[in-house]
């Protein structure tokens, strides 16, 4: 831990954990790869640990221990925090802790042994298949702003990319393309297929949306503002809730149920989303699951 420098006083220095902290998620960043939102979150959940650390009279990293670490986690549960939400935090102590224990810094880490909170298992909420045909069909106008959200919609549907991966699109990445190459989490590259309709609004997007969008502006990223900018995943997040009235994710959600509903492999889409792990995937099966059997009622004649 550095000392003050000469003439500092206790107020200009920083806590005992800062330059620890800020050390470890510039080796998060360099060495992990991790993304500058997967950073900031690090850096919150631990900056809000330490802090309350502090307020229970520790001054060094070998006061943290089990006790501190659990009475955090109580604290966050009776202000009513999501569990996944209390799992994330738990996951960055325990990282931040064991990074210690290799560094020589601890010899144990206090919060092995602290099982994370167990997420409530939600259902994605898919939006039915003629709900989605008769939104992307209700885009029908001609101006810019028009072909440009048809086209947004019409490719977030078609791939089930992530909001991140439909942002970081060029132009050269989808001119004359019938397959997408996208980067999504921890680097990892995969090919999406492209869709007629998607291909179709895209195509018309750039001919005779984009152009005018753009202006004098010189960017290669595909989707543009009025003002020629490229659109951050924030601004796509609006487009869709101001056109469909959802979020991107009930799209990547829809583009999944939809697949496996019409008879899709679990593996295909699993490599479709982008997931490591088939568990991520296979969440699914119950909502396609439940379609069947609203289907067997619907259709059987003694069901």
């Amino acid at each position: 831990m550095a000392t003050p420098a000469p003439g500092s006083t206790d107020s200009d220095a920083p806590s005992w954990w800062e330059e620890d902290l800020e050390a470890y998620l510039s080796r998060l960043e360099s060495q992990r790869g991790l993304s500058e939102h997967t950073v900031s979150a690090y850096r919150s959940d631990l900056t809000r640990f330490f802090r309350e650390a502090e307020e229970h009279g520790a001054d060094s990293l070998a006061q943290i221990d089990r006790t501190l670490i659990r009475r955090f986690l109580a604290e966050l549960d009776r202000a009513g925090y999501a569990r996944r939400s209390i799992a994330r935090k738990t996951s960055a102590i325990r990282a931040f802790l064991s990074d210690a224990v290799r560094r020589g810094e601890l010899s144990a880490n206090p919060a092995d042994g602290i099982a994370r909170p167990k997420p409530r298992r939600t259902l994605p909420k898919a939006l039915p298949q003629r709900a989605v045909t008769s939104l992307l069909e209700g885009i029908d106008g001609n101006d810019p702003k028009s072909l440009r959200d048809r086209a947004i919609l019409e490719t977030f549907y078609a791939t089930g990319m992530r909001v991140s991966e439909l942002a970081s699109l060029t132009t050269d990445m989808v001119d004359g393309q019938d397959s997408l190459r996208v980067e999504g989490k921890g680097g990892r590259h995969r090919i999406i297929p492209l869709g007629a309709h998607a291909r179709n609004a895209i195509n018309r997007y750039m001919q005779e949306g984009r152009p005018h969008l753009l202006g004098k502006q010189a960017t290669n990223a595909l989707w543009v503002g009025a003002r020629g900018a490229a659109m951050s995943p924030r601004t796509l997040r609006r487009v869709v809730r101001n056109r469909a009235g959802t979020f991107p994710h009930a799209l990547r959600h829809s583009f999944a149920t939809h697949l496996l509903e019409r008879g899709a492999d679990l593996s295909s889409v699993q490599q479709l989303l982008g997931h490591v792990e088939l568990g991520s995937t296979q969440i699914y099966t119950s909502v396609t699951r439940h379609h069947m059997r609203e289907t067997f009622d619907r259709s059987h004649p003694r069901a």
